[in-house]
């Protein structure tokens, strides 16, 4: 009966030689992420617009983790919209899609309905991702106007307000 140990130096190299060629992933990499000023200056606009439109609202931006650098309530805004704004935009920034889609992603009945029962998780209107270059950079939630279509108004309005700002310097 043959041992198996001769064979273990070649089972070794042939590993080796095998991965050798494989490239390595880098250590690190690198992703754009929104200051503070282009966050404020989306949070501006969406309140702005809002206002325009007579409704007092708060407003949220994320960077891309979903992590609030922007909040601002106007100052009739309910006092639930400074929980729900930031919702809307953790929503949106987390999942990569607008909130009123993810809405209707998760209807009842429809595969991904389960995703409403994170406690995290807005699945209605005032949600909107905000990318450059075609990544996700951060998002915007509006609470406040009457229904998710309003505050998906006002949330775009800021995403059109940075989106220029974004653009020039992907």
């Amino acid at each position: 009966m043959r041992h198996p140990l001769p064979l273990l130096p070649l089972l070794l190299t042939l590993a080796a030689a095998s991965t050798a060629g494989a490239a390595e992933p880098p250590a690190l990499f690198s992703q754009q992420q929104l200051t503070p000023e282009t966050a404020l200056v989306a949070a501006r606009a969406a309140l702005a617009h809002c206002r325009q439109a007579g409704h007092q609202v708060a407003v949220a931006v994320v960077d891309r983790s979903g992590l609030v650098q922007v909040l601002l309530r106007d100052r009739f805004a309910g006092a639930h919209t400074l929980d729900i704004a930031p919702r809307k935009a953790w929503t949106a920034a987390s999942f990569r899609i607008s909130t009123a889609s993810l809405a209707a992603e998760t209807q009842a009945g429809k595969p991904m309905s389960g995703i409403r029962q994170s406690a995290q998780v807005m699945a209605i209107g005032g949600g909107q991702v905000i990318e450059a270059a075609g990544a996700v950079v951060g998002a915007i939630g509006v609470s406040g106007a009457p229904g998710g279509e309003a505050d998906d108004a006002c949330a775009l309005a800021g995403v059109k307000a940075v989106t220029e700002l974004i653009e020039l310097h992907d």
